[in-house]
């Protein structure tokens, strides 16, 4: 039943009158805690508390009554529904509250047929809860208030979870992160060694280094010291080969002149011979002595002793150009081996260093999961903020930081990340 309170004043009063009541009832809404200033634009969701009043002008008596058994506060159900006394289940997800409003007053004057249509005040009563789930010292669901932003949220959590293990888990923090310091810098050392190598091994001018640490501050420092082993080892290299190719030009050079007196002295025997056979016939006749005969002959030879000896020298020298390119090879090769047994080397560190930077992954995380306050303090990442907020039905995930703004239903996810010096991937 319908419970009626009268106010008599006369017809020609009844808007001021209505408003004045609306004016009152909406000051008494206004005190509650959880009201907010732009009701208007909100848009309700499962567990929204709604305090509703309705009252109803009549004009034949000049009056206007309230609805008692309609007017209460009203709970959204988990469906998105509202259900109210004479109107039945309103769907009130995604609306606001004025077209609640307007769906309760709409709904009882064609049900009732009243010749006028009952005002119906809607307000929030109490805002649905949002919840704090990760590394904070209390996650689980709290009331919602105006102007709410992640700090406070987290405050209203109490905050980062501390250490509950006497500091051994923020020492343990501090050691893996000196660690992983330590072990972060050995991994752009290698990197970069690795890269000089396969840079000469390509005879490359300029090292070509991995883009995962192209911005990396210590970076500069550590590319010319390879830069300049690279340049060292090069111009050594350069220089050997140099020395070599000069001593293959002397040597043909040397291989040149001594075939141009091989020509020389073929040339001289020839002639000799031609004189030889000249005193032959004269000694034969008893024109001449046989001694000179004999120095002829003995002249001969010596020539032809001389021409040994230079087609011999020209086959040291070509045998000694063969064994400098030899050598050229060699050097070469060295090099090439040399540059194949480091590469090996460093992989197998870098393999060593990824399992090692593994195991501090897991100490630090093991340690943050204790006491993720203590990241602060160590100079850790801020911690990664997420906000899961339900839009027209849908949930998303938005990445967020201490002034960002929460929602009632709202699910603030803070978790505590690991140093970009363990965040490596298992593969690299």
């Amino acid at each position: 039943m319908l419970e009626s309170n009268h106010f008599c004043v006369g017809s020609k009063s009844m808007p001021m009158a209505l408003r004045l009541y609306g004016a009152l009832v909406a000051l008494v809404i206004g005190t509650l805690p959880a009201a907010h200033a732009a009701a208007e634009e909100y848009r309700l969701g499962s567990q929204d508390k709604l305090n509703i009043r309705v009252v109803e002008w009549q004009t034949v008596e000049g009056a206007f009554r309230e609805w008692s058994a309609v007017s209460g506060v009203y709970v959204i159900s988990a469906s998105g529904k509202l259900s109210v006394p004479f109107v039945g289940e309103i769907e009130a997800a995604g609306k606001t509250t004025a077209e609640i409003s307007e769906t309760v007053e709409t709904t009882l004057q064609q049900k009732f047929g009243l010749a006028d249509r009952p005002e119906a005040a809607v307000e929030l009563a109490e805002y649905r809860p949002f919840y704090m789930a990760g590394d904070v010292n209390s996650p689980g669901q709290y009331p919602y208030v105006p102007d709410m932003t992640v700090l406070k949220a987290v405050s209203i959590a109490g905050g980062m979870r501390r250490d509950s293990s006497g500091g051994r888990a923020e020492r343990d923090l501090i050691s893996a992160q000196g660690n992983a310091d330590a072990l972060a810098d050995e991994r752009i050392r290698l990197l970069v060694k690795r890269a000089r190598i396969e840079a000469e091994l390509q005879g490359q001018a300029e090292i070509q280094v991995p883009d995962e640490i192209a911005s990396d501050p210590k970076l500069p420092s550590i590319l010319a010291d390879e830069k300049a082993i690279m340049d060292a080892r090069q111009k050594q290299l350069t220089l050997q080969l140099q020395a070599l190719d000069d001593l293959k030009e002397l040597l043909q050079q040397e291989i040149s002149s001594l075939e141009k007196k091989v020509a020389t002295q073929t040339r001289q025997v020839e002639l000799a011979r031609k004189e030889l056979e000249g005193v032959g016939s004269l000694a034969d006749k008893g024109l001449v002595v046989n001694t000179r005969v004999l120095t002829s002959e003995r002249n001969i030879a010596d020539m032809e002793s001389k021409l040994l000896d230079f087609e011999t020298a020209i086959l040291t020298a070509r045998q000694d150009i063969s064994k400098a390119e030899q050598d050229a090879i060699n050097l070469k090769n060295t090099a090439v081996s040399e540059l194949a047994v480091e590469r090996q080397e460093i992989e197998a560190k870098l393999e060593e260093n990824r399992i090692t930077m593994q195991t501090q992954r897991g100490l630090m995380a093991e340690a943050l999961a204790q006491a993720p306050a203590a990241a602060s303090r160590s100079g850790l990442p801020e911690p990664k903020i997420t906000i899961v907020r339900v839009v027209n039905g849908k949930a998303t995930m938005l990445l967020a930081d201490e002034s960002s703004t929460v929602w009632p239903g709202d699910v603030i996810k803070v978790e505590q990340e690991l140093p970009p010096a363990l965040q490596f991937s298992a593969g690299q």
